[in-house]
């Protein structure tokens, strides 16, 4: 049986790609930090999911994770954290915070997957990138430079590690329909609506679809992937 492996697998876009995986007939490992209790209410909708315990900004845990593995088919690198402050409130803990989880665990999850899929001849990974690191936000500085290093992650390791077989491919959602929107009021979403051509916020199943798209095409390798609604145009 095949193994997925998802970051931040237990609400919001990580639960519905751990789901679509699930429902493919993957091994699906879901990947959490400390929210014990998203975690239990994830396992009782997929209990079929494995549910584990990791900081992926910490390399032991990742390294001792990744050891118990046998083989690791597919990598979505979905955990994200972000922080809404001017520059100048934004402390050097809040970056470091975004770096470890956003950029630091993408990195750490992706080296120790790589040596998995070069051993099996091949194998993905997705990396969930944000509308926010193509275009930039304000007030999400640290979280807009978070998502931009994602997508040069994903370029460069596309180019490095294609000719293995191994495709690195890379999501960018818009405004979606999750708890990390929760602290806009209603008036800042009907505005946000108001600035996206289909007309709403997009769902995780949306983009789990997405993510699905670029496991399944051969030929896509690369990729920085938009599901926006339009928002980016």
């Amino acid at each position: 049986m095949k193994v997925a492996l998802v970051t931040g697998g237990t609400r919001g876009i990580g639960f519905s790609i751990a789901k679509a995986l699930s429902e493919r007939d993957y091994l699906v490992y879901a990947v959490y930090h400390a929210d014990d209790e998203s975690a239990k209410r994830a396992k009782s909708l997929l209990p079929s999911v494995n549910f584990v315990k990791c900081d992926i900004s910490d390399e032991a845990q990742v390294k001792a994770f990744f050891s118990v593995l046998r083989r690791v088919d597919v990598l979505v690198n979905n955990a994200g954290v972000s922080v809404v402050k001017q520059i100048q409130d934004t402390t050097l803990q809040d970056w470091n915070a975004l770096v470890g989880v956003n950029l630091t665990g993408a990195f750490l999850c992706s080296r120790e997957a790589v040596k998995k899929m070069l051993s099996l001849g091949g194998g993905n990974i997705v990396n969930v990138s944000s509308v926010w690191g193509e275009v930039g936000a304000s007030c999400e500085v640290a979280y807009s430079a978070t998502k931009a290093g994602l997508i040069g992650l994903t370029k460069a390791l596309a180019k490095e590690v294609g000719y293995s077989n191994v495709r690195v491919n890379c999501v960018t959602p818009g405004v979606i329909d999750t708890a990390m929107n929760d602290h806009l009021s209603a008036e800042e979403k009907r505005e946000l609506c108001s600035d996206i051509p289909a007309g709403r916020f997009g769902t995780g199943e949306e983009v789990a679809k997405a993510v699905l798209s670029l496991i399944d095409n051969e030929y896509c390798n690369g990729v920085v992937l938009p599901v926006n609604g339009g928002f980016s145009v």
